[in-house]
């Protein structure tokens, strides 16, 4: 008489196989043990954020030539800086392209887009200096946390931090074009103010929480 520990063992009879499910495909990585490659230092991720730094001064010069065509092709070369701000972060999150370049030079490249474009309203006359260095305050001691507390965490963009780029982006664009927006200026750039140090805040107790 035979047991059934007598029987060859039938790798069909038992899992997903046996009863009629897909079994996942397994990563060449995974099944050879090794770690996913790490992205090269040169990818459209940091492409873009390089091309960002790139169109800064070209940004100041035809801010500060003043006019109507210099203020048009400013704020045209600020849409698409901004634009590049949004969409080399999206890409380097989708195609796995997150490096630790992109991680500081990513909200560097913002800092400097912002900070020259309230720098020179603010040399220009047009915007008080005491918005641009609040604003600018907090932005730079926000970027030097992040450089500090990325060895050993990351915290992800809320979406106060979300509102707080778009509101920056909306206010700075409306001084920047050359049509009298009223009142409409001085409260999106207070409605920025207010957001960018409730979010300051928050980040900075983010970070506190979050600490090793």
């Amino acid at each position: 008489m035979s047991g059934s520990r007598d029987l060859p063992h039938d790798p069909a009879a038992s899992g997903p196989a046996a009863s009629g499910l897909p079994v996942p495909p397994v990563p060449a990585s995974a099944a050879s043990g090794q770690a996913a490659p790490r992205p090269g230092l040169i990818n459209v991720a940091n492409e873009l954020t390089l091309l960002r730094l790139v169109m800064v001064p070209f940004f100041v010069v035809f801010l500060a030539m003043g006019g109507t065509a210099g203020r048009v092709v400013a704020f045209g070369l600020f849409i698409v800086a901004s634009a590049t701000d949004l969409l080399d972060g999206r890409l380097a999150r989708q195609r796995g392209l997150i490096t630790d370049f992109g991680k500081i030079a990513d909200p560097v490249a913002d800092k400097a887009l912002t900070g020259s474009a309230l720098i020179t309203l603010s040399a220009m006359g047009e915007l008080s200096w005491w918005v641009t260095g609040v604003i600018l305050v907090r932005e730079l001691g926000i970027t030097a946390l992040r450089i500090i507390v990325i060895r050993h965490n990351v915290i992800a963009a809320s979406r106060g931090g979300k509102l707080k780029t778009l509101l920056q982006v909306i206010a700075i664009s409306l001084y920047i074009l050359p049509v009298p927006f009223g009142l409409a200026r001085p409260l999106v750039m207070a409605a920025a103010v207010v957001v960018t140090l409730v979010t300051g805040v928050d980040y900075v107790a983010s970070a506190w929480r979050n600490k090793p």
